[in-house]
């Protein structure tokens, strides 16, 4: 319904949409994540460039095209990926 809609007149339904994480404890225990740290920085707004950026840096991808700023997670990571 409303696919492709220009986004200044397209309905909050197809704009704030919500971003759901699980991760497993073992994951974020060997991936030095702060979990309570995630907690806080859940109530940010965040968009789908943020995801793209957050599972490269939680999978310790090395890339060029990864950008820490766009990173969700990067603030709640200790230990280097």
């Amino acid at each position: 319904y409303l696919h492709g809609i220009p986004y200044a007149i397209a309905p909050d339904e197809q704009t704030h949409v919500p971003m759901v994480w699980w991760l497993s404890n073992s994951f974020s225990k060997q991936r030095g994540l702060d979990t309570e740290c995630l907690r806080q920085v859940s109530d940010q707004a965040a968009s789908h460039d943020n995801l793209f950026h957050s599972v490269l840096g939680l999978l310790g991808v090395a890339t060029d095209v990864y950008q820490q700023a766009e990173d969700i997670s990067q603030t709640c990571r200790s230990l280097a990926n």
